[in-house]
This record gives C-alpha cells, sequence and structure tokens, in this order.
C-alpha cells in the first residue's frame, strides 16, 4: 500500500515538473546554408616581403668536403643576402553585414597586405579598403564599392547561446571557398590569453586555416560569432575552434564603422582576482567575486572617482563583475566621458560611487592586465605574452617544480597567425632561454630578441619546455619590414 502511494505521488510529481528545452538535430542545414553562403566572401591578401639576410654557415677549411655539402643546400651565402622583395600571398574569410559592401574579418587577415581582394560566392570580385581594425579583438572592416546591393547577415545574441546549442561556421579553410560545417556549442566565455577583452564560444565545429574571419551561425541564420582561432598540434582541426562572440564584436565593429577605431572605456586601476582565500580574509563578503584593486594610477578617473586599492569591484555601469577578466571587458564598452555607477566593497559594505569614464589610449601602461599578481608582457616582435611564473600559473598550466628552478617565463598568450603560433608555440609553454642564453624575465627576453634583431638575424632561437620536455624553436622576429 505504501508503495503504491509512494508510487502515485512519484507520478504525480514528474506530470507537473517543467518540460526540458531540448530540441533534436535539424534533418539538414541546407537551407540555412544557402541563405548564408551568398553573404561570405573569400579573402586573398597580397604583401611585399623583404629578403631575409642568409643565417650565418660555419666556417670549414678550404676544400673540406663539408665546405661543398653545405654550398649545395645552402648556395653562397654572399649571394642569398640581397635579393628583390618578393610578394606574398594569404587566404581568409570574411561577411557581409551590409548591403552597401560593408565586410567583417580577422585582424590577423589583413594587417600586413598592401592589396585585399574580395571573391563573393558567385565568383564576382572587388578590391577592397580597409575601414578600421582592432588587433585586441582580432577584429577588422572593410570596405568594397559594389554597383547593387549586396547579399548580408546580421548579428544575434550571443547572450543567449547555449552550450549544446546548433552552429555552423562557413569559410574557406586551405583554399576551398564556400565550406559550410556544423557542431555544437561546446563552452562559452572561454579565456585563450589572446588578449584582455577574451571571451570566446568554444565549438566542435570543424574550423580550419582559411576560416579565420568567417561567421558563426544559429540555426535562425544569425551571426552569434566570428570564427578566430583554433587549438591544434598540427595545425588542422581537432575539435576545438573559437570565435568572437557577437556582443563583442558588434560594438567594435560599430565603433571602427564610425570613428575607424575603437574609442574604449578607461578606469586606471590594477586588478587581480579575488579568490576563495582573499575572499575569507574579507569579513562578510562571502563567495569569491568581483575584481580587488591592488593599484590606482595617479590622476586617472578611478582616483578621481574615489576608487582605492583594497577595494573590490562588485559592479560597473550597472553590469555585474563576476570574475576579474570580466572588469575591462565592461570598462571598455563604457560609454567614454558618461559617468558610470559603481559598487565596490569596502570596509565590510557596499559602496556606491560614480565615476566618469575616460578614454583608453592604445599604448597605456594601465592597459595590461594584472590576474592574482600575474604582470603580463606584451612581446610584440614575436606574438607572445608572457609572464614571471607564480602560484596562479603553476596550478594553472601544471608547471615542473624541478624545470621552474631554471628560471624562465611563462607564455600565456598566442597571437593568431603569427609565426609562433605557427611554431606550436602554446600557452604553458616556459621559455628557459633565447638565443641560447637564460632568460629570467620578460625584459630579458626582450634584450635577446633586440639584440638578435640588431644583428642583422630574423629569427631566434627559444628553448622552451613543455611538460618536463625541452625542445627548440626558432621564431621569427617581427619588425617594421615584415609588417
Amino acid at each position: 500500500m505504501r508503495l503504491a502511494v509512494a508510487l502515485i505521488l512519484f507520478a504525480a510529481t514528474a506530470a507537473v515538473a517543467p518540460p526540458l528545452r531540448a530540441h533534436g538535430a535539424p534533418e539538414s542545414f541546407a537551407e540555412l546554408a544557402e541563405k548564408a553562403l551568398p553573404a561570405v566572401v573569400n579573402i586573398s591578401t597580397r604583401q611585399t616581403v623583404e629578403p631575409q639576410r642568409a643565417p650565418d654557415l660555419p666556417q670549414f677549411p678550404p676544400g673540406s668536403p663539408f665546405e661543398e655539402f653545405f654550398r649545395k643546400f645552402f648556395g653562397d651565402r654572399g649571394e642569398r643576402e640581397g635579393g628583390s622583395p618578393r610578394r606574398a600571398t594569404s587566404l581568409g574569410s570574411g561577411f557581409i553585414i551590409d548591403p552597401s559592401g560593408i565586410i567583417v574579418t580577422n585582424n590577423h587577415v589583413i594587417e600586413e597586405a598592401d592589396e585585399i581582394q574580395i571573391r563573393l560566392h558567385d565568383d564576382t570580385e572587388f578590391k577592397a579598403e580597409v575601414v578600421g581594425r582592432d588587433p585586441k579583438t582580432d577584429l577588422a572592416v572593410l570596405q568594397v564599392e559594389a554597383d547593387d546591393p549586396l547579399p548580408y547577415l546580421d548579428f544575434g545574441d550571443s547572450n543567449e547561446t547555449r552550450v549544446g546549442d546548433w552552429v555552423i561556421a562557413i569559410g574557406n579553410p586551405f583554399g576551398f571557398s564556400s565550406t559550410v560545417t556544423a557542431g555544437i556549442v561546446s563552452a562559452r566565455k572561454r579565456d585563450i590569453r589572446a588578449g584582455p577583452y577574451d571571451d570566446f564560444i568554444q565549438t566542435d565545429a570543424a574550423i580550419n586555416r582559411g576560416n579565420s574571419g568567417g561567421p558563426m551561425l544559429n540555426l535562425d541564420g544569425k551571426v552569434i560569432g566570428v570564427n578566430t582561432a583554433i587549438t591544434s598540434p598540427s595545425g588542422g582541426s581537432v575539435g576545438i575552434g573559437f570565435a568572437v562572440p557577437a556582443s563583442l564584436a558588434a560594438p567594435v565593429i560599430d565603433q571602427l564603422r564610425r570613428f575607424r577605431e575603437t574609442r574604449r572605456g578607461w578606469l586606471g586601476v590594477r586588478i587581480q582576482s579575488v579568490t576563495d582565500e582573499i575572499a575569507a580574509a574579507f569579513e562578510g563578503f562571502g563567495t569569491a567575486r568581483g575584481a580587488l584593486v591592488a593599484e590606482v594610477m595617479p590622476d586617472s578617473p578611478a582616483e578621481k572617482g574615489g576608487i582605492k586599492p583594497g577595494d573590490i569591484v562588485l559592479s560597473f555601469d550597472g553590469k555585474p563583475v563576476e570574475r576579474m577578466r570580466s572588469l575591462p571587458r565592461i570598462v571598455s564598452d563604457a560609454e567614454v566621458d558618461a559617468v558610470a555607477p559603481v559598487e565596490v566593497w569596502r570596509s565590510g559594505k557596499v559602496e556606491r560611487l560614480e565615476i566618469l569614464v575616460g578614454r583608453l589610449e592604445e599604448n597605456d601602461p594601465a592597459s595590461t592586465l594584472a590576474g592574482n599578481g600575474t604582470k603580463e608582457h606584451a612581446i610584440e616582435s614575436l606574438g607572445l605574452v608572457v609572464a614571471k611564473p607564480n602560484d596562479e600559473l603553476r596550478k594553472e598550466y601544471e608547471l615542473d617544480e624541478e624545470t621552474l628552478e631554471r628560471g624562465g617565463v611563462v607564455i600565456v598568450g598566442v597571437a593568431p597567425g603569427s609565426d609562433a603560433e605557427d611554431k606550436g608555440l602554446e600557452p604553458g609553454d616556459l621559455i628557459l632561454e633565447a638565443d641560447q642564453a637564460p632568460v629570467g624575465s620578460a625584459n630579458e627576453l626582450e634584450e635577446r630578441v633586440a639584440a638578435v634583431r640588431d644583428a642583422g638575424r630574423s629569427s631566434v632561437l627559444l628553448l622552451m619546455n613543455r611538460g618536463g620536455d625541452d625542445r627548440f624553436a626558432a621564431v621569427q622576429i617581427k619588425t617594421e619590414e615584415t609588417e
């Protein structure tokens, strides 16, 4: 009898439970692809590459067989040091967002281009001009002049996208135009250390070289992301691709169209993560959240608005700060020269302040983040962001304690499309030596790279450690001549 009653109660409970919001796999993506493909473009670029100095060859006694061997494979070094500039080409993807001919792509697709050629789905070609670009989010806006209105795609709300939702990616991987792949959203809010505003959508839809700049679409045909990067030991898709979400891309693109540059908000603080241990140290604070202010820049909006070191920023401009890396993006989206309400935790209670948002200068030192005491340093000539190892980085990248005793700096970011990425460098790699000399800090690494460049060499030899194993990599040094 009791069993029967229990079963009836269970059945009654099950009957009123809310249904799951689940949808089966679509029968086909054909209709969606058919509508979207005309708005996706192939981008080809041409750039002039200056001749590079040949590597120094070993010296051998006259008549040595080794001398003949090296000349056979490397030629005469004196003849190779000169030469004429050569033309190089590259391929990428993009998509039209306005019938007047406005195109969105990745910055790394076009940043070194002398000429940019656009080819539509019907093979119509146009010459494109750069409207504006933003290296920090790896976005760029192009313009073509067309006689008739062009097909275009609209942005959707990426904030409504859920893990497990179906998406398709369209682009030109390995030069194969108009390629459509499908998958699901694998994760959201990914921080891959590519820049200060990382908030990537991760997908298992196949993304490969050449997909960069193409759209990620939801089943409504709206753009929810701009395909940007992959994680791969081989250079091909392994089911982990990343897209800049529309919520981040759309405001940047709007500013590039209006001003031909970005106009980001600036607060003027150095911040770090609020760990469980730090949260426990603040009486009555509760669970870890927000961004802890480590330093306030003199004469900054933060100082003028009353923010102090030791404050924990809980919200900015009406938006909650869920974690440390949320704050830079929220501040950057704030309107410059507008007053923003700010909530901070101070002396055991919430304080409410008002801040007049400043404008971030792209070379402002305060734009560099400090995460949980981690000071990140950009080595632009190598396309790397590095940091001195600390407890947070040791845990995050599972760094080998014995290896750390040798010194070095940790790679925490690799620029998409850089030679460092091509050579397989990844966040978590420990750089121990540069040009066969020990590296103890980011400044020492920069000095070694500068010395190699001043000596006329085009690449620097790095000794790195990954998972306890050493390996060498020769990474090309980016100079004004190669840009």
